[in-house]
C-alpha cells in the first residue's frame, strides 16, 4: 500500500500510526467471540420459548443465581492469574463448557433440563466473556485511544453478530444444535489467539505507562474474590455506572418479554422462530457495524461521551410510547432494532470508555461485578416486575409506558456519568502534567551533580 493511500485509510478510520495492528487484533477478538455467541443466540431464544413464555422469569432468576455463583470464581481467577492470562483462562473454560453441552445435546436433544441449563449458561457466558474482553481493552489503552478506537474494535462484535446468525441459520439443519456448539467453541479459541496478539502489540510499544507495562501485566491483581462488589460500593462513580446498567437491563427486559410474546403468537413453529430471531440479529448488526466504523469514534471525539450514553435512551423512550398506541409486531421490530443497534454502536462503547478513568481493580473486578451481577440481577427483578404488570393490568400499553419512563431515567443517569467522566479525565490530565513538571524539576536539579 502506498504512503498516500495508507494515510487516507488512517484518516477515514481515524487510526494513528502503529495502532492498526491493535485495531485488527481487537476486531478479530470481538468478531470470533461474538460470531460464536450469535450463532447460538437464536438457539437460546428457541430454548426459552420451549420452556414456556410464562416461565421466562424463572429462567431469568436462574441466570441471576448462576451469576452469583460464577462471579466469585472469576474474582478468584482475576486475583491470582497474571492480568495477561485472565482472558485466555476464562475463555478456555467456556470453550470446554460448550463441548460438554454439545455432547449432552447429541445424547438427548429433547431433554428439557439440558435446554434450560444451556439457556442459563449462555446468558452468563455472554455477559462475562464480553465484559472480560472489554476489561482487557480498558487495561491496555488510554482514554484518547478509547474514544477513537473502541467503537472500531466493537465493530468486531457487530460483524460477528451479522455473520453468526447467518451461519447458525445455514448450519443448524446439517449439523444440529450440538454441531453449532462445537463450532462456537472453536471460534472462542480463535478469540484467545487474537487477545494474545493484542497483548504482544502493547508489549512492543516503548512509551507505555507503569500500569500498562508488560511487567505490570505479568503480575496478578490480587485481592479477594468478592472485591468487585466492595470496589463498586466504595465508589460513587462506579455506583452510577451500576445504576446505568440496571436501567439498561430493565428496559431491555421489558422489550424482551414483548418479543417472546409477539414472536410466539406470530410464528408458532420453533424452526421459523429461530430463523426470525436470526434475521433480526442480522439487521441489527449491519446497522451497528456501519455506525461503529464511521460515526461513533468521531461523535465521541467531537461531542463527548454524553451523546453516546443519552441518544439511545431517548429514542427507546419514544419507541415505547409508539408501542403503547400501536402494539404490532412490525412496530416492535423497529423499536427493538433501534434499541439493540444503538446499544452496540453507541451505548456499549460509551459505557466502556468510562472504565478508562478508574483504578486497575475496578477495570476487572468492579466492572465484571456490574456487567454480570448487576445486569442479571436487574434482569431477574424486572422480569418478575414485568410479569406482575402483565398479570394485574388489562392494558398492555401500561407496560410500554413504564418502559418509556425507565428509558428517560436511564438517559438522565447517562448524562450525569458523562459529566463525572469529564471531571475525572481533567483531574488525570492535571495529575499527569504535575508529575511531568516535578520530574523535569528533579532532572534539572540533579544535572549539576551528574556533571561534577
Amino acid at each position: 500500500m502506498s504512503r498516500s493511500l495508507r494515510q487516507l485509510t488512517m484518516r477515514l478510520f481515524n487510526v494513528r500510526e502503529r495502532e492498526a495492528p491493535a485495531v485488527l487484533a481487537g476486531l478479530a477478538m470481538f468478531f470470533l467471540l461474538f460470531c460464536g455467541y450469535a450463532m447460538l443466540r437464536p438457539v437460546r431464544e428457541t430454548m426459552g420459548i420451549a420452556g414456556g413464555v410464562d416461565n421466562l422469569q424463572w429462567l431469568f432468576t436462574g441466570t441471576f443465581v448462576a451469576t452469583l455463583v460464577a462471579l466469585p470464581l472469576f474474582g478468584w481467577v482475576a486475583g491470582r492469574a497474571r492480568r495477561r492470562h485472565i482472558l485466555p483462562w476464562t475463555f478456555g473454560f467456556f470453550a470446554l463448557n460448550l463441548v460438554a453441552f454439545a455432547l449432552g445435546f447429541q445424547a438427548d436433544p429433547q431433554n428439557a433440563w439440558t435446554a434450560r441449563a444451556f439457556y442459563i449458561w449462555i446468558s452468563v457466558f455472554n455477559m462475562l466473556a464480553i465484559s472480560v474482553a472489554w476489561s482487557v481493552l480498558a487495561d491496555l489503552m488510554v482514554l484518547g485511544q478509547a474514544k477513537r478506537l473502541f467503537a472500531m474494535m466493537a465493530g468486531g462484535l457487530s460483524f460477528g453478530g451479522l455473520v453468526g446468525p447467518i451461519l447458525g441459520a445455514l448450519l443448524v439443519g446439517p449439523i444440529g444444535h450440538a454441531g453449532l456448539m462445537l463450532a462456537a467453541a472453536a471460534l472462542l479459541v480463535g478469540s484467545i489467539a487474537a487477545a494474545l496478539a493484542l497483548q504482544r502489540w502493547r508489549d512492543a510499544l516503548p512509551d507505555v505507562d507503569a500500569e500498562r507495562s508488560a511487567q505490570s501485566r505479568a503480575r496478578p491483581i490480587g485481592g479477594n474474590p468478592f472485591a468487585g462488589a466492595t470496589t463498586v460500593l466504595r465508589s460513587p462513580f462506579l455506583l452510577g455506572i451500576a445504576a446505568f446498567v440496571l436501567l439498561l437491563a430493565s428496559v431491555t427486559t421489558f422489550l424482551y418479554f414483548e418479543q417472546a410474546k409477539l414472536v410466539e403468537a406470530t410464528f408458532p413453529d420453533p424452526t421459523r422462530q429461530t430463523q426470525v430471531f436470526g434475521i433480526i440479529d442480522a439487521v441489527v448488526q449491519a446497522l451497528a457495524l456501519i455506525t461503529q466504523f464511521f460515526l461513533t469514534g468521531r461523535i465521541a471525539q467531537r461531542l463527548g461521551v454524553g451523546v453516546l450514553l443519552v441518544a439511545v435512551p431517548v429514542v427507546v423512550a419514544a419507541g415505547f410510547v409508539w408501542l403503547a398506541f400501536a402494539p404490532l409486531f412490525a412496530v416492535f421490530v423497529v423499536v427493538m432494532v433501534a434499541r439493540r443497534a444503538g446499544e452496540y454502536a453507541l451505548v456499549r462503547p460509551g459505557r466502556e470508555m468510562l472504565y478508562t478513568v478508574v483504578p486497575l481493580e475496578a477495570k476487572y473486578k468492579g466492572k465484571n461485578f456490574i456487567d454480570t451481577v448487576v445486569y442479571r440481577g436487574a434482569d431477574a427483578v424486572s422480569g418478575w416486575a414485568k410479569a406482575l404488570v402483565d398479570m394485574v393490568a388489562s392494558q398492555p400499553a401500561l407496560a410500554a409506558l413504564i418502559g418509556a419512563a425507565l428509558a428517560l431515567v436511564w438517559g438522565g443517569v447517562g448524562a450525569g456519568l458523562a459529566r463525572a467522566q469529564a471531571r475525572r479525565e481533567q483531574a488525570m490530565e492535571r495529575d499527569t502534567a504535575r508529575t511531568h513538571s516535578v520530574e523535569g524539576t528533579l532532572a534539572r536539579s540533579e544535572a549539576p551533580v551528574r556533571d561534577m
